[in-house]
């Protein structure tokens, strides 16, 4: 019995000296989970205090200043605050926890990088405007107050201390999930995840230093500078020859074939497309440019202000047309393509400078790394400087194999949305004229027309003539077909039925009924109304005349030639079908009845009734701008 009480207490030793390392681990493990979870939620706190309390205290800074210094802010705050409230649901799962920390780090990697390296990124430049204010004592004080009153921890280093945080954040994952790592038993299923965590955040710190490095080395040869002559030979120095004179070596060795070119065909596939883009900017702010000049000179010439002794008319009516659009359209239009085609066209163009730098210099650096690179297979190594120029060349074409892409997408789609916007602005002043002409110009008489609105005026004077404003096809038996610009006289303003939107009239050779809304009345040129209260013939031997007005044909015997001034349907067999221009053969100038206002025709070998009003004697052979007495 003694021995067997030895004994128990002798393995119970064991067990307990197994348990205490194994719980040891433990603590330290969730000790270190804590402190990830803890100093997340602080981070996170701290960033909001940034983004809200604290920007909201310094608006006497210009917006510039403030989207410098808070970069993307925002956009961290929101991958940051998903990402904690991801850790904290760990917390239900202890036995499991480990092994969610590690997988949530895998799958939010891409995000952290996407976010950091941008503000990254804007650090020093964010830095550079710090270094500014400080320079200004006074707000220096005020932004120092406004810091010290939300975050008191930030001492006298203010700003820099709150725009050093995330990138301090970024860099101390790996270090968190390091000490975690290290409180974990290497056969735990958590162990291999935590080890791919800890290489995914290095790459991410890596990636991020790379993108910064690219961008600086673009930010340098990017910059666009306007230099006199004397400037430039001023930065002509030794090296700055010998560097050109060793380029221009290169190229011509490559050019006679003496050693190999670099070829890099998705590089090239993209300076292609980028050039095509630029040459298309290039020759559509040159033709913007000259389409402005044309405009200005267009709006400047006024033939409206000059005095043509010509009363009343359509000069009249078309000199205050021409004034009001000089005056308010025209200017209204410049105006508008200025500020919404023009200024965005050259903004794009300006866009453009930076990366067309870019390409030029990465062709002065990869004839630079073509001969580091046939220096380091022969000599097997380079200098610090040598090494530089390397790494600088691999900056650049990584870059700009990255970014053109995107860049070339949203070139085109600028350049498409200011050629849009440039034809819809030419549509508006289109429909802007037409409206304008159509409220102040009366409708243009149809050919022929003249003597047949002189008989309507002298029939039934001047208030019951109205003009067609569109064409009529009619639908019934007693509907007219009439064109635009025909002149009808009003005869009653309602049908049979009372109805008011059917009114009846006459054409000078047919009567019958039209849609009211298709009427407007017709005012008649001053010089109309005096013709048609002449008695006899005019006098043409002292005025010029366009076009000799042909004749009605109720003035004409039987068997003239004439023409269909109208095109008109057959609605019976008693009818004939006619063409506008066609020629007709006038065999009767009057229906069975004697009504002057039907003529029985011929047309193509074919014999029936058209209206009289339709057909015109075919205009003489005088010369154009002349007729000749009778």
């Amino acid at each position: 019995m003694a021995h067997r009480g030895t004994d128990e207490p002798r393995t119970g030793s064991l067990d307990g000296e197994s348990q205490v390392p194994e719980d040891r681990w433990m603590i330290h493990q969730r000790l270190a989970v804590r402190e990830l979870i803890n100093s997340e939620a602080s981070y996170v706190n701290l960033l909001q205090l940034c983004a809200f309390a604290i920007r909201s205290h310094l608006q006497q800074l210009p917006q510039g200043d403030l989207d410098v210094l808070f970069s993307n802010i925002d956009d961290i705050i929101k991958v940051n605050s998903k990402f904690l409230q991801d850790l904290q649901e760990t917390d239900s799962k202890e036995e499991e926890q480990v092994q969610l920390i590690g997988n949530l780090f895998l799958e939010s990697q891409g995000e952290l990088e996407r976010v950091y390296k941008v503000y990254c990124t804007n650090y020093n430049q964010a830095l550079q405007l710090v270094e500014s204010y400080r320079k200004d004592p006074e707000l220096q004080r005020e932004i120092q107050d406004a810091i010290e009153a939300v975050v008191p921890q930030a001492g006298p280093s203010g700003l820099s201390f709150l725009l050093v945080i995330p990138m301090q954040r970024i860099t101390k994952y790996p270090l968190l999930l390091q000490k975690i790592l290290e409180n974990t038993l290497p056969d735990a299923s958590a162990f291999p995840v935590l080890q791919r965590a800890i290489s995914a955040l290095q790459d991410v710190t890596t990636n991020i230093n790379e993108y910064k490095r690219r961008k600086e080395v673009a930010s340098k040869y990017t910059r666009v500078e306007q230099l006199t002559l004397r400037e430039r030979l001023a930065r002509i120095s030794t090296h700055t020859l010998s560097k050109k004179t060793t380029r221009l070596s290169q190229l011509l060795k490559q050019e006679a074939g003496l050693v190999p070119k670099t070829e890099d065909k998705e590089f090239d596939d993209l300076e292609e497309r980028f050039q095509w883009v630029s040459l298309c900017v290039t020759e559509l702010k040159n033709n913007m440019a000259a389409y402005l000049d044309h405009l200005e000179a267009f709006i400047r010439f006024q033939p409206q202000g000059c005095d043509l002794d010509i009363p009343g008319g359509p000069v009249v009516q078309y000199c205050n047309l021409a004034r009001e659009l000089q005056l308010q359209t025209f200017p209204e239009f410049k105006q508008q393509l200025e500020g919404l085609v023009w200024q965005p066209l050259c903004s794009l163009a300006k866009a453009l400078a930076g990366p067309q730098n870019l390409i030029k210099k990465r062709l002065d650096k990869l004839l630079d790394f073509e001969r580091l690179e046939e220096k380091l297979l022969e000599v097997g190594s380079v200098t610090y400087e040598e090494n530089e120029a390397r790494h600088t060349y691999q900056a650049l074409n990584s870059l700009l194999v990255a970014e053109l892409p995107q860049f070339n997408q949203l070139a085109m789609q600028w350049l498409g949305q200011i050629l849009r916007t440039f034809m819809a602005l030419q549509r508006d002043l289109g429909k802007q004229v037409l409206q304008k002409a159509e409220g102040s110009l009366a409708q243009p008489l149809l050919p022929g027309a003249e003597r047949q609105v002189q008989a309507l005026l002298s029939r039934y004077g001047p208030g019951k003539l109205y003009q067609v404003t569109s064409n009529i096809s009619g639908t019934g038996t007693l509907d007219l077909t009439l064109l635009r610009g025909q002149i009808v006289a009003l005869l009653q303003n309602k049908d049979t039925k009372g109805n008011s939107s059917r009114w009846l009239v006459d054409t000078g050779g047919q009567r019958g009924y039209v849609p009211a809304g298709k009427l407007e009345l017709y005012h008649v040129v001053p010089g109309e109304e005096k013709l048609s209260r002449q008695v006899g013939p005019p006098d043409h031997s002292q005025h010029l005349t366009p076009e000799p007005a042909p004749a009605l044909v109720p003035s004409v015997p039987a068997g003239t030639q004439v023409v269909a001034v109208y095109p008109f349907v057959a609605r019976s067999s008693h009818e004939v079908s006619l063409q506008r221009g066609q020629p007709v053969t006038v065999l009767e100038a009057q229906d069975k009845k004697g009504n002057p206002e039907w003529s029985l025709v011929e047309v193509n070998g074919q014999r029936g009734y058209v209206p009289s009003s339709f057909l015109a004697r075919a205009p003489s052979q005088a010369p154009w701008g002349w007729s000749l007495p009778s």
